[in-house]
């Protein structure tokens, strides 16, 4: 056949952005659209715990198991529909949980959240965009897909984009859901416990009734470790392309 002498992306039909991709994008779209309607958003507030603490803690201590599972399954529709206030329900994890427990309910919802974001995106638009991408597209989905596990760790160590950004992108660039969640996994777990052990001190601040900002959470020296860690994840990649240049050197 003619096409068994073309690229793949050339001799291969793209698929075809149909019915199914616009209905599961509507329901997407309008589930994100009456959170922000309803203005949901607004329990994911410093005032929202403030008024709600007693009954928080309460349930925390006479139901744990129950009060982990909703605070997963929260955390995971925050995250999912990119509801501001992850920031704030980690701080609250800390602060209902401990910093160690707070943080691994925080991953795991947060890691739900974020791959259901990827199936949706990789299963509606991923195949469509990377069947016809072209060029510098192509060319950056190649490099991308060669360490995709180290890159995705920097970008989860560093929050230089969005989370929700980072959650979608390398659905149209192929990355394997398998590298996706364990690099989301893994990569969310530093920042999470900085905001959990900020958690742990909630309580004096809602005491003295005092003004809580997450604004100052990120301290020079916390980037300065987290920008260190993700060098770390770096490292694996300049020594493979080094590696490399000295093979084709030789």
């Amino acid at each position: 056949m003619e096409t068994e002498n073309l690229p793949p992306e050339e001799g291969a039909r793209a698929p075809r952005f149909g019915m199914k991709q616009i209905f599961v994008l509507g329901l997407f779209a309008l589930a994100i659209a009456a959170v922000f309607y309803f203005d949901l958003d607004r329990y994911l507030s410093f005032q929202t715990l403030k008024e709600n603490r007693a009954f928080l803690t309460g349930f925390v201590a006479s139901h744990m198991a129950a009060a982990a599972l909703l605070f997963m399954l929260v955390y995971a529709a925050s995250a999912a529909l990119s509801v501001p206030g992850g920031a704030l329900l980690t701080v609250t994890g800390g602060f209902l949980f401990g910093p160690v427990l707070g943080a691994g309910f925080a991953v795991v919802g947060a890691t739900i959240g974020a791959t259901i974001v990827f199936l949706i995106a990789r299963s509606t638009l991923g195949d469509y965009l990377r069947a016809r991408a072209r060029g510098p597209l192509r060319r950056m989905e190649k490099g991308f897909n060669e360490n995709a596990l180290n890159y995705l760790l920097v970008l989860r160590l560093i929050p230089i984009f969005p989370f929700f950004v980072v959650n979608i992108v390398p659905a149209f660039l192929g990355v394997p859901l398998r590298t996706y969640v364990i690099a989301t996994f893994f990569g969310i777990i530093p920042g999470s416990l900085v905001y959990t052990y900020v958690g742990v001190g909630l309580g004096s601040i809602l005491d003295s009734n005092q003004a809580f900002s997450l604004t100052g959470i990120l301290t020079p020296q916390i980037v300065t470790a987290l920008v260190g860690l993700a060098v770390l994840s770096l490292m694996p990649v300049a020594y493979r392309k080094f590696r490399s240049s000295r093979a084709t050197g030789e």
